[in-house]
C-alpha cells in the first residue's frame, strides 16, 4: 500500500506535486500548532504596510482544518490539477504555472477591490484564505475544456463535465458551505478560459502569452511523435531508387 502511494505520489507532474504537497505540509503544521494560521492569512494592510509579501502566497496554502472538507479539496487538487498538468497542458508546464499565477492574481485583486466596495467589504473581508477558490479554479478550467465527459455524483445523477461547477456550488450550498469561495474560483476561471481560449479565436490575439522570464524557469520536455520505421517523407537517393528494365 505505501508502495502504491509512493509511486502515485512519483509520478504526478512537477507542479501538480509541488502544490499538492505545499498544501499539505502547511495544513499539517497548523493542524499541529507547528505554524500559526495568523501569519498565512491575506491581510493587505499587511502587505502594504509591514511588507507581509508571504501572505500572498501562503493563503493559497492553507485548507483550513484537517476535516472530511479537507480530504474532498484534496481529491480534487490532486485530481483536476494533475488532469490539466498532464493533458491540455502537455509539455506545457510554464503555461500551466502562468494559469494558476493568473488565477491567483485574479482572485486577490477580486477580494482587494470587493472590500473597498460598500454592502460588499464585509463578505469580502471575511475571505481570508483563497485556496479553495484557485482549487475550483481548476475545476472549471478543466469542465470548459472537457466539457463532454460524462460524470456522476456520488451515483445520484449523471451529467456532462460542463455543468461540473454548478453540481459543485450546490453541494456547497447544501453543506452549507460559503458560496462566495465557489463563485470567486469559477470568475477566476472563466476570466481565464475566456482570455486564453474564446478571445484567440474571435480576434488572432492571445493576451495571456507565458513571459518569456516564466518560460526560462521550466525546461519543457518535447512532445515526440513516433512514426514506424522504414517510413520516408521525402524520395530516396537516385541509387536506392528501384529500376525497371524494359
Amino acid at each position: 500500500m505505501a508502495q502504491a502511494v509512493e509511486e502515485w505520489y512519483k509520478q504526478m507532474p512537477i507542479i501538480t506535486r509541488s502544490y499538492l504537497t505545499a498544501a499539505v505540509v502547511t495544513t499539517i503544521g497548523c493542524s499541529l500548532e507547528i505554524i500559526s494560521p495568523y501569519h498565512l492569512y491575506l491581510n493587505p494592510k499587511l502587505v502594504v504596510k509591514q511588507y507581509q509579501f508571504w501572505r500572498l502566497i501562503t493563503n493559497f496554502l492553507y485548507f483550513r482544518k484537517m476535516d472530511l472538507d479537507f480530504m474532498f479539496h484534496m481529491f480534487f487538487l490532486a485530481r483536476y490539477c494533475k488532469l490539466l498538468e498532464e493533458n491540455s497542458f502537455r509539455g506545457r508546464t510554464a503555461d500551466f504555472f502562468y494559469m494558476l499565477l493568473f488565477g491567483a492574481s485574479v482572485l486577490t485583486g477580486i477580494v482587494l477591490i470587493g472590500g473597498m466596495i460598500p454592502y460588499l467589504s464585509a463578505s469580502f473581508a471575511k475571505i481570508i484564505f483563497l485556496s479553495n477558490s484557485l482549487t475550483f479554479m481548476m475545476v472549471y478550467v478543466w469542465s470548459k475544456q472537457n466539457p463532454f465527459i460524462h460524470m456522476s455524483f456520488l451515483g445520484l445523477f449523471t451529467f456532462t463535465a460542463a455543468y461540473l461547477p454548478w453540481v459543485l456550488l450546490g453541494f456547497s450550498v447544501l453543506v452549507g458551505a460559503s458560496a462566495w469561495v465557489d463563485l470567486l474560483g469559477m470568475i477566476a476561471g472563466h476570466a481565464y478560459y475566456f482570455l486564453e481560449d474564446v478571445y484567440p479565436r474571435m480576434t488572432g490575439r492571445r493576451p495571456l502569452k507565458t513571459p518569456s522570464f516564466i518560460r526560462a524557469m521550466f525546461a519543457d520536455d518535447a512532445v515526440v511523435v513516433a512514426r514506424p520505421a522504414n517510413v520516408r517523407f521525402a524520395p530516396p537517393p537516385a541509387d536506392e531508387q528501384p529500376r525497371f528494365e524494359n
